[in-house]
């Protein structure tokens, strides 16, 4: 008879609730025992750990269920105690973007606790700390999957982790790994015609649209890309210190840099960005008179040991011109493809996408865990 299997969940914002109601309908879930947010824990009563917490997005109908233990908020340490008493197997699933959390899986990892995430911020920050997530596993005898910290649902680091494994060459990784910025470049600068929008009326839209960020130089500085192209040029084989190690085209003017990350320094933002349209449009004409158009694009030189983030030119016909809406593209050049990459792509965002990210990863923790 199978071991039972536990599971605790941090987080329950936007990615966190898509997750939770996926769990709901997931045939042989674990039993989800332990349930927290910024400020508040639930978990099922020890020693029994029974009963389970109910798979809700509904913060409050969780709340009402009767015999939980209710707690503020726990530590890392707390958290990894508890799960770790458990008598079985536990994953935790981690929702959240913290990287005190994050630095912290080393130690729920060698306690032999499995980690499943999309919170990128433990592989794409020290080198050391992934090195030691990994070690922690083995140590451990537990697991890491992190598929939606790339791509959110799209078969990004499987499909790497899949060609290396099975001993392909992979010389090259390019492409669009923002739908913030796909979005942009895809409205600012069609493939199909020239377009007369205006740079800062593109991101005003986006904006509007919840494309972007509350703040959108936390997207148009290229840090979000930088730190996905670093995971996977780790993937790849490269010993990338950093995801600020490497060359980072800022789409923000250097006289706006310095604005506060305030509601006003927002607002101050959005409104001086027509300012600098002419800069923004001079690229694109530049694009335009070669017959291309301009990408913002992350690349991976596996042979030279080079990682890139920034704008490129692209033809027109090219797979990462025709991109539409905020689709992502990610080609893989190998040996064993030649010139033409294996491609993933498809939405790079989302809530639902990249909750089914999460999701299938627990599928595959729980299957090879029991």
């Amino acid at each position: 008879m199978a071991s039972p299997i536990y599971l605790g969940v941090i987080g329950v914002g936007g990615v966190g609730s898509a997750f939770l109601n996926q769990l709901a309908r997931l045939p042989n879930a674990p039993q989800l025992i332990l349930l927290a947010r910024s400020t508040q824990t639930l978990l099922s009563p020890t020693p029994a750990y029974s009963p389970s917490i109910p798979a809700t997005s509904d913060w409050q109908a969780a709340v009402s269920t009767p015999s939980l233990t209710k707690s503020g908020a726990l530590s890392a340490d707390e958290i990894a105690s508890y799960l770790s008493a458990a008598p079985g197997r536990s994953i935790l699933v981690d929702n959240t973007s913290d990287p005190a959390l994050a630095a912290s899986y080393p130690a729920f990892l060698r306690r032999g606790i499995s980690i499943v995430t999309p919170n990128k911020k433990g592989f794409s920050s020290d080198l050391a700390l992934w090195k030691d997530i990994f070690a922690s596993a083995a140590t451990g005898n537990a697991l890491v999957y992190h598929e939606s910290t790339v791509g959110a649902g799209l078969p990004v680091i499987s499909t790497l982790r899949d060609l290396v494994a099975t001993g392909d060459e992979v010389t090259r990784i390019e492409g669009v790994f923002s739908g913030t910025l796909s979005f942009l470049f895809n409205t600012f600068a069609p493939s199909g015609a020239s377009s007369s929008a205006k740079w800062s009326d593109v991101v005003s839209q986006a904006k509007e649209l919840g494309y972007t960020e509350p703040d959108p130089r936390d997207d148009l500085n290229g840090m979000d890309v930088a730190r996905k192209l670093t995971i996977l040029a780790r993937i790849a084989g490269l010993d990338v210190q950093a995801p600020d190690s490497f060359p980072i085209e800022s789409l923000i003017p250097d006289e706006l840099a310095s604005l506060p990350s305030t509601a006003d320094g927002i607002a101050q933002f959005m409104t001086r960005l027509p300012e600098f349209d002419g800069q923004m449009a001079a690229i694109k004409e530049g694009a335009e008179k070669a017959g291309k158009v301009v990408r913002y694009v992350g690349s991976v030189d596996v042979g030279k040991k080079e990682v890139r983030v920034g704008l490129q030119q692209f033809d027109r016909d090219s797979a990462i011109a025709g991109l539409k809406g905020s689709d992502n593209i990610i080609n893989f050049y190998t040996k064993r493809y030649g010139g033409n990459p294996l491609i993933v792509q498809g939405a790079g965002a989302g809530g639902d996408v990249t909750a089914m990210g999460v999701s299938a990863d627990l599928i595959k923790v729980v299957q090879r865990l029991s």
